[in-house]
Order: C-alpha cells, then structure tokens, then sequence
C-alpha cells in the first residue's frame, strides 16, 4: 500500500496485456519455425549419413573384389612360373615378374595405426597375417596392423581372407636375369586367426613380415589389419618409379640400381643373392653367405646369444636355436600346452646374458623364459592385453623389458617373477631396447615418437619434432656405448639420435628431446629393423624391399645394399662378437620362411 493515495490509470493494463500476448505469439512462431527447420536437417543428416554408409560398403565390396582377382592371377602366374621352371626354363631367383597393381583392405585397428599389420600389408598401418602356405615361394602381405582407421596398439596379422587393401604396386628396377622386379612383399608377421589388430584399444599391433600376396592381414600391429588410417597409394610417387635410377655416385638409393647393367666392380653376383657397393664412397667392406636355415613359416625374429656362438629364430608356434659355426638345428623351444589349431607366432627372442636362458614373447599375449638345457619354461609372464612384439634382456640378466600393442612397455624381475613397473603410452609399442649400462629403456611407437624411461619409469627423453619420424617406429636400437640411439621408421628412413638425459633424472624433470644427428635415407619401403655393429663403425637396417643396408654413422652414407631374401626382411641381428681377423657376423629373418647367417669384413 503506497503512502501517497492516487488511483490508477484507466484502460492501461488491458493494452499492456495485448501487446505482451504478441510478442510471445511472435516467439511462439519463431520457435515452431526454428524446430521445423530443426527436424528437416537432423532428416537431411541422417539421410547423407546412410547414403555414405551405403557408398563405403560398396567400395569395400569393390576392394575385396579387386584383391580376389588379383590373387587369383597372383596365383595363376605362380603355377606358370613353376610349370616354367619344372620344364627347364630359367627360373626367377630374386626378381619374378611384378604383380598387378592392386589395393588391400586398410587395416583395422580401430582409430589408431598399426604398425606390424602395415608393415606386412605394405601399408603404412595395418594388420599383420598368418602367411597362408605358400607354393614355394610366394609373396604374401605383411602382418606389424585391418579396416581404414588403425584403433590400438598394432595387433596380429589377419588372416589372407582379411587383409587390408591399398597396397601399392611396387614398381622397380630389373632384377638379374632381365626379370621384372617383384613387388615388395609384406613384412607383417602372421597371427593366429581371428585375431585383433594392435593400434589402439583393440585394434592391430606391429606386424611381422610375412611371406605371400597382398592379401590384408587381420587385426595385429602388423600390425594389422586396422582401418582408418591407412594411406591411399600414392600415384606420383608409384609414377617417379618408372624414371631411370640416378648414376650411382649420387645416391644412396642402391635399390633403384639394376645389377645386370652395374660394372662389375660396385657389384657381387652369387645363385641367389646379390650385393651392390655404393660407387660414391670408398668399398671398404665384403659379404659372404655363411648359413640358410630353412623354416616352415615366416621368420619373424632372430637375435644372436652374447658369446656369438648361436642365433635363435621366432616363427609360427616355435622359437629354434641354431648353431652360428655349423647351422645345425639344435632345440626346438615349443609350448605343447597352447592350442594346437591356428597359428601363433612368435613375434621376438632374446638371450639371457649367460646363454642359459631364452625369452620368447608371442601372440597369446605371454612372455615365456626357457631353460635352455632342459628345454623347460622356467617363467611365464602374464600382464598384457594385446599382442608382445618386443622384448630385451638387461646386461645383469635379471629384468625382461616387453613392448606390446596394449600400448605399454613393461619391465619384469626374472628372479621373482613379478612385473615392477608398467609405463603406458598413447599408441602401441612396436620394439623396446633396455641400454648397455641398464638405466634406460627405450621404446618405439605407432605414434612416430622414440620414448626414453629410466629404469625407475620416469620419462627422460622423447624423440620427435621437426627431425622426427613421420610414421611409425617399428625399431630402436641403443649404440654400444648408449650414448646414442638409432632408430627405423614405415617413413623409410633411419634416424641417429644423440640422447641427452643426464644419469640420475630427478622425478620433477621434464623430459627432454633428444637431437637428431643423422637421417640415413636410401630405403624404397618401410624399415622394419635396424642395429649397430658391436665396434659402432656399421648401422644395420632390414627393410620391406628385402633388402640389408650398411650405413656410416659418421658420413650417413650407405656403404652397400644386400639382396638375400625374396621377401620383406623382418628382422637384422648382429653379432656381438667379432670373429678371427675381424670378422663379424649378422644374422637375417625374412618372410621367405628362411633365415640367414653371413659375414661382413674389411677389405
């Protein structure tokens, strides 16, 4: 009640009253139009998003109809070519005729990129699979990741039935014998069927080499089989491929080189490989074939013991253990209590120091540590959830670093038998190398990055940036001394790191990026492995153009180029010991389902 009496004014609210009612009908109507136009786009949305589902079943439809065709005529080529032979005709040893162009399904991994399955499916993120049994010696696709869209760490190779497609045509120079060149063969390593690749959550995981025709793998790393990432093949580049080779003294690229039309000076031709010197640099070094050691599956590892006197080798369901002076077979390390249907490889070995032990990480997810003399499993390590694809055994022979497509590296007591330290990342794991003074491990990535932990987990180093990788690592390798790092690359080339972390990294310390110092190129297909030579004068690199390289770390030039395999050589290994006048020995494992031994020395 007001304290001043007055009365109000006639007719006021009435008017008020009507001019409120329009402007909320005015709302009204500026509402309902609104969700009409609301509901007409959410229509329009859910329309184009089933004609673009309707659009990707078609053209997957389509790629598993190419790869079909394809591997028909990959077979019927195979069959003419064994027919050839079988009546006297020239055989193809290197180089048989190439194989149409054709694409195989992405890998599937989810989101994420797998490494492995790529890697074996000629792609740079897919799935890894089983190589089917070849006729002889057929090419198959690899394995470190399936569908476009790499989800999870890299996973297994899928089965041929699922590999990925986009392979792209390898297109090279004439092999010996005036044959064409064979298109690179996948480097994914097999996995049992049905499995998942390994790129991110369940996705494919780094892939082994394999050995046959493009067929996608399934889900592993090699990876495989993943989906979304997967790069279409790119026709400029496949296009430069039929340009003539630069002279050899201008490059590093001695793939690009013909054999049959290089002087005999710069070259070395035996039955079934062949060596090319790089004619730009001084020869200062020779290759001799010391073993073959045929296996019934692809070769996915190999790894010398620390005396140098063996080398063991992982394939399907096995690690074995061959003798370096006389490459006698001397144990066959077989769990007889996994399930004998399917494949399981064996995707890395390594020795205990002393030589009496022998760790084997595989498909099943579980590290197994041999009694080598008894030919017992001494541990079995369980923890990860995808597929292992690296393990390394530290310098004192008590902890087990272990690289898997859950996207972690673990670290496990061989003495306790318990894991003391899981360090996670956002991508599968690839390969992990633990240093020679045992105070960092090293870890490579589908993320393209190189990590560097101390033995306590904290992050020292993280090696990426503008010198970094531009696709995934599938191998890290510490120098003798550990000052340095190298590292292998789906991006084709080979980096030199110089490492930076000081000893004794307080927890609060921000990790620190290593520098690059050298970037080692020359490589026409992924690098799947690389090393150093004990005395830290040689890089070593095995790549899915099937060839070795030899590199300076001082110059960054190669020094030669090793033919020695008709598949993506998966694994190089050297060894740590060097023989009577200095010569050393590296071993190689292909997806030719052989192995090798040979031996390198000055001259």
């Amino acid at each position: 009640m007001s304290m001043y009496p007055h009365r109000p004014i006639a007719g006021a609210p009435i008017q008020n009253m009507g001019r409120l009612n329009e402007l909320l009908d005015g709302i009204r109507m500026e509402f309902e139009s609104q969700a009409r136009q609301y509901e007409t786009c959410q229509h329009d949305l859910a329309t184009q998003l089933q004609e673009l589902q309707v659009i990707r079943e078609k053209v997957f439809q389509m790629e598993q109809h190419q790869m079909n065709v394809k591997q028909k005529y990959e077979d019927e080529i195979a069959l003419l070519r064994r027919q050839l032979e079988a009546r006297g005709g020239a055989p193809g040893n290197m180089n048989p005729p190439p194989q149409h162009p054709g694409q195989q399904q992405p890998p599937a991994i989810g989101l994420g990129s797998n490494v492995f399955s790529a890697i074996m499916a000629g792609q740079g993120g897919q799935a890894l699979v089983p190589p089917p049994p070849p006729p002889q010696q057929q090419e198959q696709p690899a394995h470190m990741p399936a569908p476009p869209g790499l989800q999870g760490p890299p996973p297994p190779p899928p089965p041929p039935s699922q590999q990925p497609p986009f392979q792209q045509q390898y297109q090279g120079p004439q092999g010996p014998g005036n044959f064409p060149p064979q298109p690179p063969q996948s480097t994914a390593s097999p996995g049992p069927a049905g499995k998942r690749g390994i790129g991110r959550p369940p996705a494919g995981g780094p892939a082994t080499p394999q050995i046959n025709t493009p067929i996608p793998y399934n889900g592993g790393p090699a990876q495989s089989p993943q989906v979304p990432t997967h790069p279409t093949p790119d026709h400029t580049r496949m296009a430069q491929h039929h340009q003539p080779p630069p002279p050899p003294s201008q490059t590093n690229a001695l793939s690009e080189l013909d054999p049959d039309r290089l002087p005999n000076h710069i070259k070395k031709m035996k039955d079934d490989w062949w060596v090319i010197f790089n004619a730009a640099v001084p020869r200062v070094l020779d290759v001799e074939l010391v073993h073959t050691l045929q296996h019934e599956s692809v070769v996915c590892c190999v790894r010398f013991s620390m005396d140098g006197k063996y080398v063991a080798t992982g394939c399907n369901r096995s690690a074995q253990i061959y003798d370096v002076e006389t490459g006698e077979k001397l144990c066959i390390l077989q769990d007889e209590n996994i399930d004998l249907t399917g494949d399981l490889y064996i995707r890395s070995v390594c020795f205990s120091p002393d030589g009496k032990y022998l760790a084997t990480g595989a498909e099943d997810k579980l590290i197994r540590v041999w009694d080598i003399q008894s030919r017992t499993i001494r541990n079995t390590f369980h923890g990860h959830e995808q597929d292992i694809y690296s393990l390394d055994f530290s310098r004192d022979g008590r902890t087990i670093a272990s690289g898997s497509g859950d996207r972690t590296v673990r670290l496990w007591d061989i003495e306790t038998g318990q894991n003391t330290s899981v360090l996670s990342i956002e991508d599968g794991v690839t390969t992990v190398a633990i240093s020679p003074d045992k105070q960092f491990v090293a870890a490579g990535s589908l993320d393209k990055s190189v990590r560097v932990w101390d033995m306590r987990g904290y992050l020292a180093e993280r090696l990426e940036g503008p010198d970094g990788h531009k696709d995934s690592v599938y191998s890290v390798a510490f120098s003798p001394d550990g000052r340095n790092l190298v590292s292998g690359s789906l991006d084709k080339t080979i980096k030199m790191w110089e490492l930076s972390a000081p000893r004794g990294i307080p927890a609060s310390a921000p990790p620190k990026g290593g520098r690059c110092i050298k970037t080692f190129e020359g490589h026409r297909d992924f690098v799947l492995s690389v090393a150093l030579t004990p005395d830290s004068q040689w890089v070593l690199s095995g790549s899915k153009d099937r060839g070795v390289q030899f590199w300076d770390p001082r110059t960054g030039h190669t020094q030669l180029m090793l033919q020695g395999h008709k598949n993506s050589v998966i694994s190089v290994a050297p060894s740590p010991v060097t023989g009577p006048n200095g010569v050393g020995y590296f071993a190689t494992g292909s997806g030719d389902m052989r192995a090798r031994i040979w031996s390198y020395s000055r001259i």
